[in-house]
């Protein structure tokens, strides 16, 4: 502002407007001066000492000074420069409020004394801005009022004067009210508020406006106020709920006091014109108002009853709202409550009809129970759904609507199951689902549809022989899963015969309870096995029967003793030997055969020494039974040497034999037996006794054929000439005829009649045959069955005796009598011979075994 008074009046110097008295002559004069108010201090009024016309030189000589009257010392007065300065801000409305003012005053100097009066008027410039003196204007206009009322607003003030005080009212938009302004008679202006358009205090309860007054200074000044023009209710608005219809759903079975519904009307109006009460109208019935209790406060609805839907699935009703104004007003709704089901009834099942017992060979599809289902509750909660345990040989079918067949799905075996529990369940699909079951015992009636059944399909019955008759043997006993008469077993030996044998003459079974018994003593050497089928019959109507086959084993004893065929001796003879003394080390001088008719295991036979003349002479081999020379022979040793030998058998316990064997020495065959070698005796698999039964039962006839044919080749071959060494008598093999005993050749000539049997046994025969010149006799070994030739073109070079054996065979069982399995027969000697048994083991062979004469 001091800078917009420099720019108008200069720097430092205001328009000075002087008044000079006209009367020239007056005692004082007073000097006006017009500065604008706030000023900053410093600033240059007026040279005063110019204007009335002093030396500024003289001015502090002079002492001149300026005096304020009755105000504070706003102006000073320079005086080197005897010019008038604002010392102070000068505020005009502080100052002096009226609309003018002006500061007084008196300069003084000395010498002489003078005095002048001073009058500056301070004017006025736009400094204030309007003000109200309420900052916010409170209106309460109720709702009601007409449009055109005025309402009077506080005046906005402005302590500037003239054009710089308030000028014009402004109010801010609004579509309810305007302002008209008016003047006083000071000329203050004023604004009224005019409604311009009806109120409704339910869209809008209060109105804010801005008042703003504006002055006239340049640039203006502006001064604004607010007004709050609050909508006084008028009952004028009904109660409103949110809907008009209500729909609720309500869980049945909810609990008393449970909140059902709330409901909230709501009245625009204020005060009391919107409190609310909450009653039932006249259309709501009795029973609903019994089962639900109204709030009428807040408008809650609870429960006062159990409810069931069973019982009433809908209720309906209506409310009234009503406020509490002078006029009072209401308002209605309408509420529907659907009871919603709840899953609170179990399920029911009824047995129409149920048939038990039943045969086991019921068909499928054969209805055997009618079952009912049903619930009382609604939607899922009263589908119903029906089962029976998986794992049972039935199905249930449905027939009509909740009607159910419970048929048969698979075939019933009351072998495996003899009854069932059948568990009817019935589930309804509420959440949570519940349920129920009933359980009905469906029993099986026995068909004879069982065979009978043995735990093995094969029987292998070990019997050891010479057990006493009638001994059980074994119980055969089969099972019948059936009941009753069904299962009741009859035992019976099914008819075979065996060498004009029955069975039912060897064997006999128990018909109630299958047991076994032997009716005869068995011998193993006679009868090893028995073959045949047992039956178990049920009694049921048809019969059925299963049959099982049975083997019986006769298992040998050892109840024979070892029998000593070579050498042959009379019965308690002893046998004599020869051997030269020139017999080298290792020769064999005896072989010692004993026969047991007992098995493999029981006729396996060793041989020792009982008694020995000189135990470093003889050795004897324990399995063949061959004793050799252990040493050549001193002429210390005793010509004569008694050897005792023990055959005894594998059995438990052994049973044994002995022979006694007396050898003298000869020197006259020494030649002969030097000049002869030996060939290794050959053991083949034959050996084995049991293994040559085995072979023989299958090959009987063929070995005939074989004899035959190969006696008819060797009668058709000529003899050829010899170029061997002369001949020797001692090339025979033995000395005196040769005699049958037990279909076994015994020879005198010990060495040779052992070999000879020992190779005989084995299907071979042995000769002694001459070798080329320079060259010892040898022994060779012929096939059984195989013809002598000569071996030389001499008489005295052939066997003075010739024998062919037919080998012994075992007889198999099946055998038709006059069956042929073995013969002697000479080769040389004319006929008639006489053929005759001799020391058979036992008697009663006579009666099974006959010598025949085969045809030369």
């Amino acid at each position: 502002m001091a800078h917009q008074i420099r720019l108008l009046f200069g720097r430092g110097y205001v328009s000075v407007f002087l008044f000079l008295s006209a009367i020239m002559n007056t005692v004082s004069t007073v000097t006006h001066y017009s500065v604008p108010e706030e000023m900053e201090e410093g600033s240059v009024v007026a040279n005063l000492a110019t204007d009335l016309g002093l030396d500024v030189k003289t001015l502090k000589g002079r002492k001149m000074r300026v005096d304020v009257v009755g105000n504070k010392k706003y102006i000073e007065i320079n005086k080197d420069t005897g010019e008038l300065f604002i010392f102070e801000r000068i505020d005009r409305e502080l100052l002096c409020p009226l609309k003018t003012c002006f500061l007084k005053l008196d300069a003084t100097i000395e010498n002489p004394i003078r005095m002048f009066n001073i009058e500056v008027e301070i004017t006025d410039i736009n400094d204030n801005a309007p003000h109200f003196r309420r900052g916010t204007m409170h209106l309460d206009i109720s709702e009601s009022s007409p449009v055109g009322e005025r309402f009077s607003l506080n005046n906005a003030a402005d302590p500037d004067v003239g054009t710089n005080s308030v000028k014009n009212y402004h109010l801010s938009s609004s579509e309810h009210f305007s302002i008209e302004i008016q003047t006083g008679r000071d000329g203050t202006k004023f604004a009224d508020l005019i409604l311009k358009k009806a109120l409704d205090r339910e869209q809008q309860a209060v109105h804010n406006l801005i008042l703003t007054a504006v002055d006239g200074g340049v640039p203006t000044r502006t001064g604004t106020a607010s007004i709050i023009v609050r909508v006084l209710d008028v009952n004028d608005n009904a109660p409103s709920f949110d809907k008009d219809i209500y729909i609720i759903d309500v869980m049945e079975n909810s609990p008393i006091g449970s909140l059902v519904v709330k409901l909230n009307a709501t009245d625009l109006d204020e005060g009391s014109n919107s409190d609310i009460v909450y009653t039932y109208s006249l259309y709501t019935s009795e029973r609903t108002q019994q089962m639900f209790n109204l709030n009428p406060e807040n408008g809650e609805i609870r429960m006062k009853e159990m409810i069931n839907y069973e019982d009433l699935k809908l209720y309906e009703m209506e409310v009234i709202a009503s406020d509490k104004g002078p006029n009072s007003l209401s308002g209605q709704c309408k509420l529907t409550i659907q009871v919603t089901d709840m899953n609170d009834n179990h399920p029911e099942i009824s047995i129409k009809s149920f048939q038990s017992p039943i045969k086991e060979n019921e068909p499928i599809d054969t209805v055997i129970a009618v079952v009912s289902v049903s619930d009382n509750d609604s939607g899922n909660n009263g589908v119903v759904d029906l089962h029976i345990p998986g794992n049972m040989p039935f199905k249930l079918r449905e027939s009509s609507d909740n009607y159910y067949e419970l048929v048969v799905s698979e075939p019933l075996d009351r072998e495996k199951v003899p009854e069932y529990d059948i568990t009817f369940t019935v589930t309804d699909r509420g959440s949570p689902p519940l349920s129920d079951n009933e359980t009905m015992t469906l029993e099986l009636l026995d068909v004879n549809d069982n065979v009978p059944q043995f735990p093995q399909s094969f029987y292998t019955l070990r019997v050891v022989e010479n057990n006493a008759p009638g001994a059980l043997l074994s119980s055969l006993t089969a099972f019948d899963p059936d009941l009753h008469e069904n299962q009741y077993l009859v035992y019976f030996i099914l008819e075979k015969e065996i060498a004009n044998t029955s069975m039912s003459m060897l064997f006999s079974i128990n018909p109630e309870n299958g047991n076994l018994y032997a009716l005869k003593t068995f011998d193993y050497e006679i009868e090893k096995e028995f073959l045949f089928h047992i039956e178990a019959r049920d009694s049921g109507s048809p019969p059925l029967s299963s049959n099982v086959t049975v083997h019986i084993i006769i298992v040998d004893q050892n109840d024979n003793a070892p029998v000593i065929v070579s050498p042959w001796r009379a019965h308690g003879s002893v046998v004599e030997e020869k051997i030269p003394r020139s017999t080298d080390k290792g020769s064999l001088v005896a072989k010692v055969i004993a026969l047991d008719t007992d098995s493999v295991h029981n006729s396996r036979i060793t041989y020792q020494f009982l008694q020995v003349t000189d135990a470093t002479l003889f050795s004897l081999d324990q399995y063949n039974g061959e004793i050799r020379t252990m040493r050549m022979f001193s002429y210390r040793d005793p010509r004569y040497q008694r050897l005792v030998v023990v055959a005894k058998d594998n059995g438990e316990p052994a049973l044994s034999a002995t022979v006694t064997i007396k050898l003298s020495t000869v020197e006259t065959v020494v030649k002969a037996y030097s000049d002869m070698t030996e060939v290794p005796l050959e053991y083949d698999i034959f050996s084995d006794l049991n293994l040559y039964l085995v072979i023989g039962l299958g090959s009987v006839s063929f070995l005939l054929l074989i004899t035959i044919l190969v006696t008819i080749v060797l009668k058709c071959q000529k003899p050829k000439p010899s170029k061997a060494a002369p001949p020797c008598r001692n090339s025979v093999i033995s000395e005196r005829n040769s005699t049958i005993a037990d279909s076994t050749l015994v020879s005198n000539d010990a060495y040779w009649y052992s070999l000879f049997l020992a190779e005989t046994r084995k299907g071979k025969l042995v000769v002694r045959q001459p070798v080329p010149k320079g060259s010892r006799y040898i022994v060779s070994s012929l096939p059984r069955g195989t013809g002598l030739t000569d071996t030389s073109d001499s008489a005295a070079s052939t066997l003075q005796e010739r024998r062919k054996v037919k080998p012994v065979s075992q007889l198999p069982s099946n055998h038709s009598p006059s069956h042929h399995f073995g013969a002697w027969y000479s080769l040389i000697d004319p006929p008639p011979h006489h053929y005759m048994f001799k020391d058979l083991p036992n008697p009663s062979t006579h009666s099974i075994f006959c010598l025949k004469p085969l045809s030369e």
